[in-house]
């Protein structure tokens, strides 16, 4: 009885929630990633591994998104994504990591409040030929010798951001607050970013800077800059892409060295019917460390995907990655790389709902 009488008023709960938000358009949505992966190079004995993934196309997320018309051209919004390790079904980091965010849409562009990507990453996304993979793909990060080195920042805490276009530019800019009392540069994040499409042909420019705390020994902080330049243009089934990432790190630290290294990528994409073909190269120029350290590695992709309907896809990516000075590498952006080449081949589904 007890049971029934929840129900019942779940239910009423639900059934006056919508009566009271008939304007508010509310969609769920989610996208499924899960493959199988072979990788050499998998330890430091040399030995190879054969494992599920999550998110070997895209990451694997679940969320919460609507708006609410205001009047006048003006809507509310929200969004709420969680990021989900298909391996093992855990949630990939806290219950909203990807994006909790509220704010407004209208004539003047989009302003929203919480944690969402960057403007960076909006305007980079559009020009990797991998579409951002998590697996294989270094137009956010570099080669496995550190999480996500020489790479940028995908998302702000305590977040402010603006997008908009104009004909055909677009532009936003973002700000996470560091919310440090005693100083409010400390952690605080930025970031800006441009773009002009025109006849198939797309040019883009993006800056961001992440400081660190004071180091109050040196009185200096850790301060990232990071810079992008990209074009992409599409004509016929073929899309091409090339771009560029320009990343230094000034470290805060008394005697410590600065990091540096620069980024490039390029990359064909041809679609024909529900058959999708793309190749792509990546290269790590890795600088201010001595010659005979700086693994400066070259990843080459291959990636084959099939359509079995508008939300379900099937993928078989290849991937091969070398550095130099036997410095180690890897084509993952966050595990640690075992030797100074490694190959992997990921055979997977992708489910949109």
């Amino acid at each position: 009885m007890k049971k029934s009488q929840l129900a019942l008023a779940v239910l009423a709960a639900l059934s006056l929630g919508t009566a009271a938000h008939a304007q508010t358009n509310v969609q769920v949505y989610g996208l499924i990633d899960a493959g199988v992966e072979y990788l050499n190079h998998a330890n430091a004995d040399g030995d190879s591994v054969v494992k599920v993934i999550s998110g070997g196309k895209n990451t694997s997320r679940w969320g919460f998104k609507g708006s609410e018309d205001l009047g006048g051209g003006l809507k509310a919004i929200f969004g709420l994504e969680g990021g989900i390790l298909m391996d093992t079904g855990a949630a990939d980091g806290a219950l909203f990591k990807r994006q909790a965010y509220v704010g407004l849409d209208g004539k003047f562009g989009r302003a929203v409040i919480g944690r969402s990507f960057t403007t960076v990453y909006d305007f980079v996304i559009k020009y990797d030929p991998m579409g951002f993979a998590p697996n294989y793909s270094w137009a956010t990060s570099g080669a496995a010798t550190g999480p996500s080195k020489y790479g940028m920042t995908t998302a702000f805490d305590n977040l402010i951001k603006y997008s908009g276009t104009t004909g055909e530019f677009s532009y936003g800019a973002s700000i996470g607050l560091g919310e440090q009392p005693n100083n409010s540069n400390d952690s605080r994040k930025y970031a800006v970013a441009g773009a002009w499409n025109h006849a198939g042909l797309g040019l883009m420019a993006a800056f961001e800077q992440v400081n660190s705390n004071l180091v109050a020994a040196t009185g200096r902080r850790d301060e990232a800059r990071v810079f992008h330049l990209g074009a992409n243009y599409k004509t016929g089934n073929f899309s091409y892409f090339a771009a560029m990432r320009g990343y230094k790190q000034e470290q805060g630290r008394a005697n410590a060295a600065d990091v540096r290294a620069d980024t490039y990528w390029a990359g064909v994409v041809d679609t024909i019917g529900k058959v999708t073909l793309t190749g792509a190269v990546y290269h790590v120029n890795v600088k201010n460390v001595a010659a005979n350290q700086d693994a400066d590695p070259t990843m080459l992709v291959v990636r084959g995907m099939y359509a079995l309907s508008k939300r379900t896809d099937l993928y078989l990516s290849a991937a091969h990655v070398k550095g130099k000075h036997e410095q180690l590498v890897g084509l993952s952006r966050d595990d640690a790389g075992f030797g100074t080449s490694q190959t992997g081949v990921t055979a997977g589904i992708q489910h949109r709902f």
